[in-house]
């Protein structure tokens, strides 16, 4: 693990309303570095999925800077966001969602379309990708036809094919040995146990940070 700093949130705060409850995320200071495996737990409602989405830039902080791969992000546009999402940061949704009328090789690629690859070279990362997972006999399915499990792989896949230096996830993970900052959600004790650094968070609050 190099240590490299990935990302950083500095005393990043967030109020908004659930549901027409306010919610409140107080301000948060944490980092994530290369190569390390970073669990964020907590109940649900705790402010785990307010945080991700902070760090991947889907929602915007109240307070506090973001840092991305050196650069402050707090106020930078939609576009370049976007840019970065699509070019340097995975991100693994709860529920996978898959365009279900294209080929599992076309969802796991669709990334690459907006830079410009070629369509064989998209089918050929797609495999090599999905191979990772042992689906590279699914290339050609459609994603209804693969099991909850299956799916969770392909959005896994899809994720890392752009070789991304940071991955936002909610869901496991074993993907830390190639210098990938991964930070995750979760209520798996297994995976918590296995993190290099635990976050636990009690009602919008850090109430626990360390290795």
């Amino acid at each position: 693990m190099s240590g490299e700093p990935v990302a950083s949130l500095e005393g990043v705060a967030r109020r908004f309303e659930k549901g027409g409850v306010p919610f409140e995320l107080a301000p948060t200071t944490l980092s994530f570095a290369a190569g390390t495996l970073t669990a964020i737990t907590g109940r649900s409602g705790a402010g785990k999925t307010t945080l991700l989405h902070l760090l991947a830039g889907f929602e915007r902080a109240d307070a506090g800077r973001i840092q991305l791969f050196g650069r402050d992000v707090t106020d930078a546009g939609e576009s370049a966001l976007a840019r970065l999402r699509r070019e340097r940061i995975g991100i693994v949704h709860q529920q996978c969602v898959f365009l279900d009328h294209l080929p599992l090789w076309q969802n796991v690629a669709c990334r690459l379309v907006p830079v410009g690859v070629p369509a064989g070279e998209r089918r050929a990362r797609a495999r090599a990708a999905l191979e990772r997972f042992g689906l590279g006999s699914r290339l050609d399915r459609l994603p209804r036809e693969l099991s909850g499990g299956e799916q969770q792989r392909a959005a896994l896949a899809r994720a890392l094919i752009a070789g991304p230096r940071l991955l936002i996830a909610d869901v496991f993970t074993r993907l830390r040995g190639e210098g990938v900052a991964l930070v995750i959600a979760t209520h798996d004790a297994v995976l918590e146990q296995r993190a290099d650094v635990r976050v636990r968070m009690v009602d919008g609050r850090v109430a626990a940070a360390g290795a």
